[in-house]
């Protein structure tokens, strides 16, 4: 069995690991979709039953101004441009070793079906994390192990030996998905815990790195899992431009792997999935002067960070800054009136009183492993960071 599509060779190393064995056999045997855009992009494009006239929004709207004029054509169904661009800020070797979904949330469902069949596998979380793991499992009909985090003193740590011994004795376990920054802890998983789950040599599963948060805790070769990528075959690394580039509303997600499973992603994927405003936008987004903007908008959010950082703990009813702090958001525990006691109830009234009644809406986090009595609080621009500290002194002092 080999991959269709694939012209290099599959990995080696680490040696124990068999990608072949891991990747369903339906999905192996399937015959992907082609058209003839994929091979005649140029010419009278009779191909695709498009609209060969155009688009009928009225030219005079602000917004098709900015937008390419090919809107009645399908987009691309590689985007290699972009792909090579993401590649070149990775320092990856080239745009094989990219794949381009509708955000994370999509590259998280196509692994999942890659190498999890319903009802019979099972896929590894680290609780407390995000949400859209279990979540996409349950619709997957995958079974969920938990193995939390070690959240004594809001540290956060992965349980190395734990997870290991784990996925060793249970070889239904296919995926595991690591959260590195955490959501919702905002702590960095050290290089070398990754490191000694990958090389673990029994267990022939996919470690996925999610690193929607990695740009805000510096993205260098010690501490984005990118830089293992082209070293380790059984690592997806998932990334967005949602987060750090400020580009949620164009739904980008990412993975970046080695060429044969990033083949194997583009073989199950529907055509077509990225448009062609999304396209535009996160092209012009990767380009060296957007780049530069958006290491000014990193700075200035992790000086914001900073800033929530000294004054939050000055307000009185306000406890410990848990996590690592390596996100755009902090999580903060709120203490009782009485007692000094992290008070999960007076946390959600809190919640509930800024949004209602002060128009400041953070997250409630208090049924999350370790994150009793904890509102979640994004890193706004600095007029916002000042108002959510005056006004979350205010309900407090109640």
């Amino acid at each position: 069995m080999s991959i269709l599509g694939l012209t290099t060779p599959l990995p080696t190393y680490p040696p124990h690991f068999n990608l072949l064995s891991l990747i369903r056999p339906n999905i192996l045997s399937l015959q992907p979709y082609r058209c003839a855009r994929d091979d005649f992009d140029q010419g009278i494009l009779l191909d695709a039953n498009e609209n060969a006239i155009g688009h009928s929004i009225e030219e005079s709207d602000p917004l098709i101004t900015l937008l390419p004029k090919n809107l009645n054509r399908y987009p691309s169904p590689t985007h290699d441009d972009i792909k090579t661009r993401i590649a070149s800020l990775r320092n990856l070797p080239g745009p094989e070793y990219v794949f381009l979904g509708v955000g994370s949330d999509e590259v998280i469902d196509l692994v999942m079906r890659v190498v999890c069949a319903p009802g019979r596998d099972k896929v590894m979380v680290t609780p407390p994390t995000y949400g859209m793991y279990s979540v996409t499992a349950q619709v997957n009909d995958v079974e969920v192990v938990k193995v939390p985090l070690d959240v004594e003193g809001g540290r956060f740590s992965l349980e190395v030996d734990k997870v290991n011994s784990t996925l060793s004795s249970d070889p239904s376990i296919k995926l595991l998905f690591l959260c590195s920054p955490g959501n919702p802890t905002g702590t960095l998983i050290p290089l070398k815990d990754i490191i000694a789950i990958l090389e673990n040599p029994t267990w022939n599963g996919l470690v996925v790195v999610d690193e929607a948060y990695i740009d805000f805790a510096g993205v260098t070769e010690e501490v984005s899992a990118a830089s293992l990528v082209d070293k380790y075959a059984n690592l997806l690394v998932s990334q967005t431009l949602s987060k750090g580039f400020g580009l949620a509303g164009i739904r980008l997600g990412l993975a970046l792997a080695s060429p044969p499973l990033i083949q194997i992603l583009m073989n199950i994927k529907a055509p077509y999935s990225v448009s062609t405003p999304t396209a535009h936008l996160a092209f012009t987004a990767l380009s060296p002067s957007s780049l530069a903007q958006f290491n000014q908008n990193i700075a200035s959010l992790n000086a914001n960070r900073s800033y929530l950082l000294q004054n939050l703990p000055s307000i009185p009813g306000v406890g410990a800054i848990l996590g690592g702090n390596h996100a755009n958001f902090l999580v903060v525990q709120i203490l009782g009136k009485e007692g000094g006691k992290v008070d999960n109830e007076r946390a959600n009234e809190v919640y509930l009183r800024l949004a209602r009644r002060e128009g400041v809406v953070v997250r409630f986090r208090g049924k999350e492993v370790g994150c009793e009595g904890c509102l979640r609080v994004t890193v706004g621009t600095r007029e916002e960071c000042e108002v959510v500290l005056r006004r979350l002194r205010e309900v407090l002092a109640e």
